[in-house]
């Protein structure tokens, strides 16, 4: 089955009690029971989860751990990790990190962990980061103003969050569409507040609840008046630019290596111009993922297994002058030699079949005053089923991709959702998932979470100013840098 999220063009005004269940979830996951050890998990107190997880892996530093569970971001209030549950050749389990997404999907996939709390954990999300955000910070002048979501994808989910902020913040919320590519005279940019023209009149916005996901920092600039969740820096410094995350996983891994604790992420090149990406292939066997950092929704992302997808993939017009490529977790069987920290896919529980599907897992959360908390859990599985072994003609991303986004126009998007596996109690079980690798997944997605987090700081100055220069020398693309709205 393939939902469309229809493309909507007229700005709406969502009163408070606007909600309505029906609306804003898949149907498959509208009535959907969760199982009981999703439930379990996402009840955990972080106490618990520290003494378990320690437990398990008796290197890591406890202190330390619960310090980066209480840690408070500043800047990426809000994000997703897309997980691969995997082994290695040695056979120890993983939970490797592919990215993580500021602004991510998941509410509408995700089953009610209380059926007497309708609106589920989007109401989370609210009370515990967006509302904490409009607070006036001491001694700052108070912006007034109106309330609004921006969006350019996922309608289903996004006005979910609309009506759920007027319900919190009881007030009429803006959904305005801002889509990429488009005339956009319904919004400016004016003494450094975003205004929205709505019924003839420009309103100024004190704070925006963004899912803008397309080149945001196109259309929204790094530095307003208005309060954003996620402000534009998250975006650049990891939440929608894949190259600097990896250096920002890399940086603070070099901080937790006396910890005990590390992002697990593929082997990871970056700053690879197009004509080096073959040589990179080859040094990784034949084998790799190329990565078009700033693409998201499974846009730019291309499976290496053999020569006819690398010589597809080098006669792409790709606007971009910078990639990453990294290895392939794959399976096991198409690699005669195994090397330590080398990650294949454990996959689903084998169908009637004898079937094994690649599965990620999307793990949801956010920035509270009690430190990282997770909201929501949902997976997705490839298409196909994976092969003990690679035909020449193998397409490989039938096998290995899992994202459900399909494009189907400028600005309109479907889902695939029979590929979506719910954390209910038919669909959990055929994960191969236990609770551990949920507490791992969680854990792995805070520490994801707090190294971008750690970037944005990083990438302004004492007087809050962005530091360009730096960024440069992150990620020195000229595409990617003239497209940035700095104010």
């Amino acid at each position: 089955m393939r939902t469309t999220n229809i493309m909507q063009s007229k700005i709406e005004n969502i009163a408070p009690g606007s909600f309505i269940a029906e609306n804003h979830w898949y149907p498959k996951a509208l009535n959907a029971t969760i199982h009981p050890m999703v439930s379990f998990f996402l009840n955990l107190s972080k106490e618990r989860i520290i003494t378990r997880y320690c437990h398990l892996n008796p290197m890591v530093d406890t202190a330390k751990l619960d310090e980066i569970l209480s840690y408070q971001c500043k800047h990426f209030l809000w994000g997703g990790a897309d997980l691969i549950n995997s082994t290695s050749a040695g056979g120890k389990r993983n939970m490797v990190v592919l990215e993580n997404n500021s602004c991510p999907s998941g509410q509408k996939s995700m089953p009610l962990l209380d059926d007497n709390k309708e609106d589920g954990s989007y109401r989370l999300l609210i009370e515990r980061t967006f509302k904490p955000l409009l607070k006036p910070r001491k001694g700052a002048a108070q912006v007034k103003g109106k309330l609004a979501l921006l969006y350019d994808k996922n309608y289903m989910e996004t006005s979910g969050y609309a009506a759920v902020i007027a319900d919190v913040m009881k007030e009429n919320v803006l959904l305005v569409p801002y889509y990429n590519g488009q005339d956009n005279n319904h919004i400016k940019i004016e003494n450094d507040l975003i205004c929205v023209l709505h019924e003839g009149e420009w309103h100024p916005m004190r704070a925006i609840f963004r899912y803008v996901t397309q080149k945001p920092w196109t259309r929204i600039p790094l530095h307003t008046k208005t309060k954003i969740l996620n402000p534009i820096i998250a975006c650049l410094a990891g939440g929608r630019n894949k190259m600097v995350a990896a250096k920002a996983y890399d940086i603070y891994n070099t901080e937790l290596k006396g910890f005990g604790l590390n992002i697990n992420t593929p082997e990871t090149i970056w700053d690879v111009s197009k004509n080096e990406i073959p040589l990179w292939v080859m040094k990784m066997g034949g084998q790799a993922v190329i990565k078009i950092p700033y693409s998201n929704a499974g846009q730019g992302v291309y499976t290496i297994t053999n020569d006819s997808e690398l010589d597809a993939f080098m006669e792409l017009e790709i606007e971009y002058e910078r990639f990453i490529v990294q290895s392939l977790i794959g399976n096991y069987n198409w690699s005669s030699v195994s090397s330590t920290g080398k990650y294949y896919h454990v996959g689903t529980i084998p169908n009637s079949k004898g079937e094994t599907f690649v599965t990620d897992l999307r793990m949801m959360l956010s920035s509270t005053e009690n430190g990282i908390r997770p909201l929501c859990v949902y997976s997705r599985r490839a298409e196909k089923p994976l092969a003990d072994n690679l035909d020449k003609g193998t397409e490989s991303w039938a096998m290995l991709g899992t994202n459900l986004s399909v494009k189907e126009g400028e600005n309109q998007w479907g889902s695939d959702t029979n590929r979506l596996m719910l954390m209910d109690r038919r669909d959990f079980n055929k994960l191969g998932l236990g609770l551990d690798d949920l507490i791992e997944g969680y854990i792995q997605t805070v520490l994801s979470t707090v190294a971008i987090d750690k970037m944005c700081k990083a990438l302004y100055n004492s007087k809050g100013k962005f530091r360009m220069k730096l960024f440069k020398s992150l990620n020195n693309d000229p595409i990617l840098l003239d497209e940035i709205m700095i104010s």
